[in-house]
């Protein structure tokens, strides 16, 4: 297992002084392209903190601080006595901006959204779009799609406590909260592309005939992130009168990770590459471009 975790390190690259971020963060990074790649398996020890600190000429304390990162995501554990673990399982749940970060530092970027809104999408992408605006992170490529249902068509969800019945009225204002979010994601990678900071950058949103139950994400080809919207009962104004409304809570979704490896035969590999035939066959098909 020594040898093997020293073969590991042996491969992963040390800090570049020419990075603005603080060494934690780098090493941050490294583990957990290691850990992603699988060149530590699930459950695999990691090297100790001593080792880590003299492979990249930093603190102990540094290190410990990049094992938090690592732990905060979920993809390791800490053992009192023991040290920090791989996890065991590959789908978890997780928080997407950190894993939508760390992929803008690849030279071809794609970022592929199913959900009801893209609120949450708006939120995560920002960061790493003002650091391409900063020339802290200059890819060749980037792609964003945003698939939502079509507001100009009944609902089955969300739909009036009262009846189950489709509101026009919620669709209306939903109209707007798409709007509001897909549009801001659109602009702002496409006006990326017209400063010339990205070669090609190019951002689109489409509408289908279909309500979604749950949101996905599919970055960079190679991991899925996936999650139920639940139904809860939410009162909102609609034309000025409180009405009751089965709605479909995005902030209460948990987001499940997968992630593609070497061998397209594992459930992660063949999740991802399941994800991408749905959301290309919606994309191609009867999905239309949003009217705005």
């Amino acid at each position: 297992m020594l040898r093997a975790a020293r073969r590991t390190l042996s491969g992963m690259d040390g800090l570049d002084p020419d990075d603005p971020r603080p060494p934690y963060q780098q090493i941050a990074n490294a583990l957990r392209a290691a850990i992603l790649t699988r060149k530590f398996e699930p459950g695999e020890k990691l090297p100790s903190g001593t080792v880590l600190a003299k492979r990249y000429g930093v603190a102990r304390m540094t290190v410990q601080q990049a094992i938090r990162v690592l732990r905060d995501e979920g993809l390791i554990v800490s053992r009192q006595g023991s040290g920090a673990y791989v996890r065991e399982r590959t789908e978890r749940p997780v928080g997407l901006r950190p894993h939508l970060e760390r992929a803008f530092e690849a030279p071809s970027i794609s970022v592929d959204f199913a959900g009801f809104s893209g609120e949450t999408l708006h939120g995560a992408i920002a960061e790493p779009l003002d650091k391409i605006r900063a020339g802290r992170l200059r890819p060749e490529t980037l792609s964003v799609r945003l698939l939502v249902p079509d507001p100009d068509i009944p609902w089955s969800l969300p739909a009036r406590v009262e009846d189950l019945a489709d509101s026009p009225a919620f669709r209306a204002r939903a109209r707007g909260i798409m709007a509001r979010h897909t549009e801001a994601v659109v602009d702002a990678v496409n006006e990326i592309g017209e400063l010339g900071l990205v070669e090609n950058a190019r951002a689109e949103v489409r509408v289908y005939p279909a309500v979604p139950l749950f949101k996905l994400y599919l970055i960079n080809d190679s991991e899925a992130f996936f999650g139920y919207y639940p139904v809860q009962e939410h009162t909102v104004k609609l034309d000025d009168t409180p009405t009751p409304i089965w709605d479909l809570m995005g902030k209460d979704t948990v987001l499940f990770h997968h992630s593609a490896t070497d061998d397209e035969d594992t459930m992660a590999s063949q999740y991802v590459r399941q994800s991408r035939m749905w959301f290309d066959s919606l994309w191609t098909t009867v999905a239309r471009e949003l009217t705005r």
